[in-house]
């Protein structure tokens, strides 16, 4: 058995290596590739004024989800600027938003083909469970060997972290379309295309709004994480405090990602039932 483990994580670490000396410049172009998407996110945030910032916040907060909930977000977001965390913050946005959006342009299609392909679904649980289930860290390891320390490790392990929600959700709401309306849209003519955006996915935009909440918050909770890779952010803010046994920072570095947390999942929470709402309109 023991050689059977050595044999098996041989094989790991020569497969790596190989794949750092013959894909350098494939690696080298996704880290470029996703630096720089994170480079100009954070940015437009970073010239953004805090006080604009938190001011659209309240303004949205107020019409689409109610008064409450906007003045305590601003307050909270208020907060964040007031403890010297405001760039920090908006760098976590940027992680989270960047590495969810790649994340669900992967989920989303290959959510409808698993819906679609009765034959792909067990093959695809498989595939789901293991990423859902493997240790967060994990992800981290071979980012660092192949892309280096910096924000491109962070978004390619939240990506990986955020995909399975997004795709089990979206599966469900494909498979979940009322057989008489695919029926009726056959007999009406609709080409089996026309029949999957015309009937099933507008049927399916509950469970695919409710699966970019899961990732939202999903991602949110790998970005925190992967600040151990420099990928700036409270990630890091966090991290550097524990290392350095500053329990003040570590607490204001919480406090910013709880109110961050709670914004982007009462925002994404109400997407999703506007979505449900204009599903069943």
């Amino acid at each position: 058995m023991l050689e059977v483990t050595d044999a098996f994580d041989l094989v790991v670490n020569d497969g790596l290596m190989w794949i750092n000396d013959n894909a350098t410049t494939l690696f080298d172009s996704l880290r470029a590739v996703l630096d720089g998407l994170f480079n100009v996110i954070d940015g437009l945030l970073a010239a953004t004024p805090y006080w604009a910032f938190i001011l659209l916040v309240l303004v949205v907060g107020w019409v689409a989800v109610g008064r409450i909930f906007a003045v305590a977000a601003a307050a909270g977001l208020w907060l964040c600027q007031a403890m010297g965390l405001w760039s920090e913050t908006m760098s976590t946005l940027t992680l989270v938003l960047s590495s969810t959006f790649i994340a669900l342009l992967i989920a989303i299609p290959g959510g409808i083909i698993v819906g679609l392909a009765a034959g792909f679904s067990k093959a695809s649980d498989v595939v789901l469970d293991f990423i859902q289930t493997m240790p967060a860290y994990i992800y981290l390891l071979p980012g660092i060997a192949l892309l280096g320390y910096g924000p491109a490790t962070a978004m390619c392990a939240t990506t990986i972290v955020a995909i399975p929600p997004a795709m089990r959700l979206t599966a469900h709401g494909i498979r979940m379309t009322p057989t008489q309306f695919r029926e009726l849209g056959a007999a009406v003519g609709l080409t089996p295309l026309q029949v999957l955006f015309k009937i099933r996915i507008p049927f399916a935009f509950p469970s695919i709004l409710a699966g970019v909440n899961q990732s939202l918050m999903l991602g949110f909770g790998m970005v925190v994480i992967a600040g151990i890779v420099g990928s700036g952010g409270l990630g890091q803010t966090v991290y550097d405090a524990v290392r350095t046994l500053q329990i003040d920072k570590s607490i204001n570095a919480g406090i910013a990602i709880v109110v961050l947390s709670i914004v982007l999942d009462r925002f994404s929470q109400r997407l999703g039932t506007l979505g449900s709402g204009g599903a069943r309109g």
